[in-house]
């Protein structure tokens, strides 16, 4: 039947490139028949040759596994499996629709595939996706290894990998314009920065199509295939150009010293609900994938996405171990951000598991080991983890630091105490003694939201661009708009957003923990007050790089302050300040407008605290004033011999807001006025 194809093996699961040809695994329980599908081009409409897999010789227990000799590295592949089609019984085998491997570590055939073709009934093979056989063994890595930063020296950039360089006015040429290979040109001026990680909104093979007609699925929470880097982010038409030039990118960040996250999204797929499309996991074993219903026709939704992968079925959970463990170790990358993470503490049948299997195999394993893995820790279904999410390795968006932030620079009342106790790293949300405050990630701002320029910009949201009347995106943003909606010509109004971005970022990098930035907020990117982009691939979304002139000033304060908090001692603590005087270990002493007096009530809208590192002689003062009126705030006494100078102060313009040693002047006296609404930080010398 099959001339020359051997029985092969049933390990491991993938296509994996061996001696004399491909040995082909994959996994589908109740399937009754299935066939592997070889083609000589990406674009083929029919397969080149059909392999009907014999149970007899081609399965061992659940799995499907046949060798062919004579082909290798490039080989485009796809299947077919057949079987019973019984929804209440979450079978929905159909032999007419191609699927693609769950382990390709490749995607192709992106420019003919049709998300409708797939829903509709019949035979899908010209629109379907296919896989391409890779070979990683084949790839320079020029000696390259994992960089291994601590979190207390990191600082996180999170960024979409097409809209750092889409835009025209990004100067890289427009074959590379949206790439990784566009990324790696611009690695200088995020070395500049001063950033030390990036982190990618998601890169695995993802559904441009799973949206609304006439838009784009851009942020690309819409995955496909785990293992394979988003074509449509290379520059390279081959079919083995995205795992080439991945590799590429990682390779250039980590020669520049940038260690590379993924932003991975396990928690659902891109074939939605019962309604949606059979293009892999839905036609190979539905009911193993996927967490169902009590009528399994119907998919639980906990990621608001239309299903929810079963993560905690072993072999959903052997998936998500094998594609961590091939990011890492054939693709080089430093770590992970899980995307609503909380769902991968669910049962299969979604109920909270106290242990969960998955997360505890994810901070065991020992090819992980020296990873940074960050968890998202809340679902769409209401389960909210921050501060109790499982492990000693896991860190954490930490979501109450972005909110009392925002509410304390906005000049809501009763928001001073929450806002010391994010400062120091949330020892009341992570109050085990010998947690890292550093596991704790800090942001203001990420690509689910405003803006950061957009955040002191509008009151409301502006979604109207996406198509659902305004209803998407969250409505409770903590925003101020400094007296105007939107765009302004009004330079008093300018003026004060101006100020309050800085406070923003002033507050993020002088607190305990890791700090991350959105990409663009450092050039105030706006989206027009849209908080929920997820659709918009172009301009709205998209890096203006005409920003490094136009708000030149503010990248040079972003810039400065970076570089001073990566070259103090006391920001790169891996253990919570003491809270207190006299003491050689690093501390924090809390302050108000008066020494010793930090005013913690409803109507106050400032806070003062010093900085001490004993051992490095490193001794720092910020002052905090959210109040619509200037403050004057005294100054701790020095010995007569050292001398107050000001780093930063947010009311000054540009290059006197952020001074770094040794050009930062010197402060006389023993009282400092802030101007309203304004951030100063001060050191001794």
């Amino acid at each position: 039947m099959n001339p020359g194809v051997l029985p092969g093996q049933s390990f491991p699961l993938g296509a994996t490139v061996c001696h004399g040809g491909v040995n082909f695994c994959i996994f589908s329980k109740n399937s009754t028949a299935m066939e592997l599908l070889l083609f000589d081009d990406p674009e083929a409409p029919q397969a080149t040759r059909i392999i009907q897999l014999d149970p007899k010789h081609h399965k061992t227990f659940y799995y499907w596994h046949a060798f062919v000799p004579g082909i290798g590295a490039g080989q485009i592949y796809a299947y077919r499996a057949d079987g019973p089609f019984d929804p209440e019984q979450g079978n929905r085998f159909d032999g007419t629709k191609v699927l693609l491997d769950p382990y390709a570590r490749a995607v192709v055939n992106i420019e003919n595939y049709s998300r409708e073709a797939a829903i509709s009934p019949g035979d899908n093979c010209a629109q379907a996706l296919k896989g391409v056989v890779v070979d990683s063994s084949t790839y320079d890595w020029e000696e390259d290894v994992p960089l291994c930063i601590p979190y207390a020296k990191t600082v996180i950039y999170e960024m979409h990998v097409g809209g750092f360089t889409r835009n025209p006015n990004s100067g890289v040429s427009a074959a590379r314009r949206g790439t990784y290979a566009g990324l790696v040109e611009k690695i200088p001026y995020l070395k500049e920065l001063g950033v030390t990680a990036v982190e990618l909104l998601p890169v695995h093979e993802f559904d441009e199509q799973d949206v609304q007609p006439g838009l784009i699925n851009y942020w690309g929470y819409s995955s496909i295939a785990f293992f394979a880097p988003h074509r449509g982010y290379s520059s390279r038409r081959d079919p083995l150009g995205p795992v080439e030039e991945f590799r590429d990118m990682v390779k250039a960040l980590h020669q520049a010293g940038i260690e590379v996250i993924l932003d991975v999204v396990f928690n659902h797929t891109a074939e939605g609900n019962e309604n949606g499309p059979t293009f892999s996991f839905k036609g190979l074993e539905n009911q193993a994938y996927y967490i169902l219903e009590e009528n399994q026709t119907y998919y639980s939704n906990y990621s608001g996405c239309g299903n929810t992968l079963k993560a905690n079925h072993e072999i959903v959970g052997r998936l998500i171990i094998d594609c961590l463990r091939y990011w890492v170790s054939e693709m080089h990358v430093d770590g992970f951000r899980f995307d609503l993470a909380s769902i991968l503490s669910r049962s299969k049948t979604g109920r909270p598991l106290e242990d969960p299997p998955i997360l505890w195999l994810i901070e065991s394993d020992p090819i992980l080991a020296g990873t940074k893995i960050i968890a998202e820790a809340w679902d769409a279904a209401g389960l909210y983890q921050v501060g109790s999410f499982i492990g000693d390795r896991f860190t954490e968006w930490n979501g109450p630091f972005r909110d009392d932030v925002r509410r304390f620079v906005k000049g809501d009342a009763g928001t001073v105490s929450s806002l010391a106790a994010r400062i120091l790293g949330s020892p009341d949300i992570y109050p085990q003694l010998d947690r890292e405050p550093n596991r704790s990630i800090q942001f203001i701002t990420c690509h689910d939201g405003f803006t950061l320029n957009d955040l002191v910009s509008y009151n409301d949201k502006h979604n109207e661009a996406n198509r659902e009347d305004n209803r998407d995106g969250a409505n409770d943003n903590h925003s101020w708009n400094c007296g105007e909606e939107g765009q302004t010509t009004d330079p008093a109004v300018e003026a004060l957003r101006l100020r309050q971005i800085k406070n923003f970022m002033t507050i993020l990098l002088v607190s305990q923990g890791t700090p991350m930035l959105l990409m663009g907020d450092e050039v105030r990117r706006s989206q027009l007050g849209n908080n929920n982009a997820y659709c918009q691939d172009n301009p709205l979304s998209w890096f203006d790089w005409s920003g490094l002139e136009q708000n030149s000033d503010i990248l040079h304060f972003v810039k400065e302050l970076i570089h001073f908090i990566q070259t103090r001692e006391i920001f790169q603590q891996e253990k919570i300040l003491v809270t207190g005087n006299g003491t050689q270990e690093p501390h924090i002493i809390w302050h108000g407008t008066r020494l010793g007096q930090p005013d913690w009530g409803d109507d106050s809208h400032s806070l003062a605290f010093a900085l001490s590192h004993p051992a490095s002689g490193e001794y720092l003062h910020v002052m905090l004033n959210a109040y619509w009126e200037p403050l004057t705030f005294d100054l701790p006494p020095l010995p007569s011999k050292n001398q107050w100078h000001r780093i930063v102060d947010t009311a000054l313009p540009a290059p006197a807001d952020c001074c770094n040693l040794p050009a930062a002047p010197a402060v006389a006296g023993y009282r400092y006025r802030l101007e309203a609404r304004s951030s100063v930080v001060l050191m001794a010398l």
